[in-house]
């Protein structure tokens, strides 16, 4: 019951973090425009995100406009894509994995392979966290580095979206670790069990007195005792002689 109740809290932190990663990937608040020096007050704020850019007016109008050409964008963006693309495909291979695999579904019930499963899912949540933090460490490197490069005319900090990719990660990575836990655990305690219930001895086939009763024993001589003519002796044995009758 423990396991179960441990793996239910590794899903529930895995899903949370697959969540924040399709949002952090979707939404464009990845850089936002830095007010430095005399651009305290501006009536537009721009935004970059993985798929599009974004212009804020102080009248709270958006406007977005998509990348039209994948090969126009450089080459770190096509990465960080790639890397949020494939970290969101792993989280949804780790989910379905560890709802076959968890100890509360049906699915191969009482089976070998139900621990194997979660443990492969556990795995699957890892990685997809690691995948998250790599592009978001990498896109904060290169935000940082272009803040401080003195020749940049239009500086950006980090966005939301950022931090949000930090806290996904972190959630996937605790969720699927949680799940690995719980599995290893549940597998090493039910291998002996297994071993026990294998090296059990078969039941004896029943007794054959059981199904046929025994035949009563043969005694001849006290079968035929009844049966036979009282000799010559018996008689003279018993005051009686023939030759009183004759």
């Amino acid at each position: 019951m423990a396991n179960m109740a441990v793996q239910i809290l590794g899903f529930f932190l895995g899903m949370l973090g697959f969540v924040g990663t399709v949002v952090s990937t979707v939404l464009p608040h990845w850089r936002s425009t830095a007010y430095v020096g005399s651009n305290i007050i501006t009536a537009t704020s721009y935004m970059k995100g993985l798929w599009m850019e974004c212009v804020w007016h102080s009248t709270g109008i958006y406007q977005c406009e998509v990348y039209r050409s994948m090969l126009a964008l450089p080459r770190d963006l096509q990465a960080a894509r790639a890397l949020m693309v494939l970290s969101c495909v792993t989280s949804v291979l780790a989910g379905v994995v560890c709802v076959l695999g968890m100890k509360c579904t049906y699915f191969a019930h009482h089976s070998v392979i139900k621990s194997p499963l979660a443990l492969s899912g556990g795995v699957c949540f890892i990685c997809a966290g690691i995948l998250c933090l790599i592009t978001v460490i990498w896109t904060t490197n290169d935000v940082v580095m272009e803040f401080y490069y003195p020749q940049a005319g239009f500086k950006y900090e980090i966005g939301l979206c950022v931090y949000l990719g930090y806290a996904a990660s972190c959630l996937s990575l605790v969720g699927g670790l949680v799940i690995c836990w719980s599995s290893s655990g549940k597998s090493g305690s039910r291998r002996p069990e297994f071993h026990t219930q294998r090296s059990q001895p078969l039941s004896p086939p029943p007794a054959f007195n059981n199904i046929y009763p025994p035949a009563p024993p043969y005694n001849p001589a006290e079968a035929l005792k009844d049966n036979r003519a009282p000799s010559m002796t018996s008689l003279s044995s018993n005051g009686y002689r023939l030759n009183y009758y004759v």
